[in-house]
C-alpha cells in the first residue's frame, strides 16, 4: 500500500502540482481535500472524478491504517519497557511470603511497585500511582521510580527519601501532575516495618482476624516543595498479612455505579481464610462485583506481605 500511495498513478494534474510545489504528503493533501466542499475541491459527479474520489478515499484510509499501526507498535514497545521496569520476581525472605498483581487499564499505566534490597538484609518496598493514564502517567511513573532508586541507598529514613524525591519531582514535572507513593523498610528478623506515606492509599493489615490501617500523613509527591513526611512503625506478627494497593481496586464501579469501596476491602481482608493468594482472591471478588461487561477504569496494583 505504501508503494501505491507514493506513485502518481490515478492522481489528477491538480493533485500532482499541489504535492510538487508545496512539498506536502499524501495525507496532508487528502486532509485539505476533505475540508473543502465537493464543488470547490474540483470533484464533480463525473465518471472520471468518481474514480478519483474512490482513489483518494482508498489512500486516505490506507494512511489512517498505517498511522494506527504505528501508534499501536509504539504502545507495545512502551508497555514492554514498562514491564521491564517492574521487578522480575518477588524477593525470597525466610519466613515471609510476597505476592504481586499488576493490571494496567491501558497499554501502559501510572501504577508501579518496587523492591529494594538494603544493607543488613532489610527490604525496601514501594507502591505508587502517578496521576492520569496512558503514556504521560507512564513517563512520570518511570521518572519517580528512577529517583527513588537513586536516593534509597544513601538515606535510611523513609520520610527523608520521600522528601528528597518530592523536591526533585516539583522541579521536573508539570504543576498539574503528582504521584502518590508509600515507601516502607522491612526488617525480616523482627517484623518491624518503618514507613512513610505520600498521599497513597493506607495499607490494610490483617491481625488477629481483624483488619486495620497503617496510617502516616504526607502530601503526594510533586505538588509543592518543602514537604515533610511523617514516619510510623508497625510490627508484623506471625500470621499477619498486609496489603498495599492502588485506588484502581477500591474505586472500581459495578453496572449500578456503586463503588467497590474501602469498607468492602477491609471486610474481605479481615475474612481472608489464609489459604491461597489474597491478591487473587481480591481480584476474583472485584470481577464478581463489577460483572462480565466491566471496562477497567484505572490501573490496579496489589502487593501482599505475609509473615508465616
Amino acid at each position: 500500500m505504501e508503494g501505491w500511495a507514493s506513485e502518481d498513478i490515478g492522481r489528477s494534474e491538480e493533485e500532482q502540482r499541489w504535492l510538487s510545489e508545496r512539498g506536502r504528503s499524501d495525507e496532508a493533501y487528502l486532509e485539505g481535500i476533505a475540508s473543502l466542499p465537493l464543488a470547490e475541491a474540483g470533484l464533480h459527479h463525473s465518471v472520471g472524478n468518481e474514480a478519483l474520489v474512490r482513489n483518494l478515499t482508498w489512500r486516505f484510509r490506507a494512511a489512517e491504517a498505517r498511522e494506527r499501526e504505528r501508534i499501536e507498535q509504539e504502545l507495545q514497545v512502551a508497555r514492554q519497557i514498562q514491564q521491564e521496569l517492574l521487578p522480575e520476581a518477588t524477593p525470597k525472605l525466610d519466613g515471609w511470603q510476597i505476592e504481586t498483581c499488576y493490571e494496567p487499564a491501558r497499554e501502559v499505566g501510572g501504577d508501579f511497585y518496587d523492591f529494594l534490597v538494603l544493607e543488613d538484609g532489610r527490604l525496601g518496598l514501594v507502591v505508587g500511582d502517578a496521576t492520569g493514564h496512558g503514556m504521560p502517567a507512564a513517563l512520570v511513573m518511570a521518572t519517580t521510580r528512577g529517583m527513588l532508586r537513586a536516593v534509597v541507598q544513601s538515606l535510611r529514613s523513609p520520610g527523608e527519601v520521600l522528601a528528597r524525591v518530592n523536591e526533585a519531582l516539583v522541579a521536573d514535572v508539570p504543576s498539574s501532575t503528582f504521584v502518590t507513593c508509600l515507601y516502607g523498610i522491612l526488617d525480616p528478623e523482627s517484623g518491624r516495618l518503618l514507613y512513610a506515606n505520600a498521599g497513597h492509599n493506607l495499607p490494610c493489615r490483617r491481625h488477629d482476624s481483624q483488619a486495620d490501617e497503617l496510617r502516616a500523613r504526607g502530601m503526594p509527591l510533586g505538588l509543592m516543595p518543602g514537604i515533610e513526611y511523617e514516619e510510623k512503625e508497625a510490627t508484623l506478627e506471625p500470621g499477619d498479612i498486609t496489603l498495599f494497593y492502588s485506588d484502581g481496586l477500591v474505586e472500581a464501579h459495578n453496572p449500578r455505579r456503586e463503588m467497590f469501596g474501602f469498607p468492602r476491602l477491609r471486610r474481605l481482608v479481615a475474612e481472608y481464610a489464609e489459604e491461597g493468594s489474597l491478591a487473587h482472591s481480591l481480584m476474583d471478588e472485584l470481577r464478581s462485583f463489577t460483572g462480565e461487561e466491566w471496562e477497567q477504569e484505572d490501573d490496579i496494583t496489589l502487593v501482599t506481605l505475609r509473615r508465616s
